[in-house]
């Protein structure tokens, strides 16, 4: 950013303090980075057991597993989406109460 030699020192201080709140961010980022990065190794562990025991069926214990990861992931996306996008996150939410109260058991 060459630009901040441009800058007035009150503006600098601002931008401390934003490059500093990305930083706080940043922390929660990397946590969810190695979490990402850990199920990506286990998921390379578990594709060289299945190349070392090829033409063998898969367990029912690794379907669960691999399923589990799945929707262990997809419920992150979500929460990712909703904080990315709160106000469509609200409206989803708002339409899914109206279906609720409208079903008739």
């Amino acid at each position: 950013m060459p630009d901040r030699e441009k800058e007035s020192p009150e503006q600098l201080d601002r931008l401390g303090r934003a490059d500093a709140a990305e930083r706080t961010d940043g922390a929660e980022r990397t946590g969810r980075l190695r979490r990402v990065e850990q199920s990506e190794q286990s998921e390379r562990a578990e594709q060289s057991d299945r190349a070392e025991r090829t033409g063998q069926p898969e367990t029912d214990a690794e379907r669960r597993r691999r399923r589990a990861q799945f929707l262990r992931d997809l419920t992150e996306a979500r929460e990712l989406r909703d904080r990315v996008q709160p106000r469509r996150a609200k409206v989803a939410r708002l339409r899914h109460a109206m279906r609720m109260r409208t079903f008739r058991w």
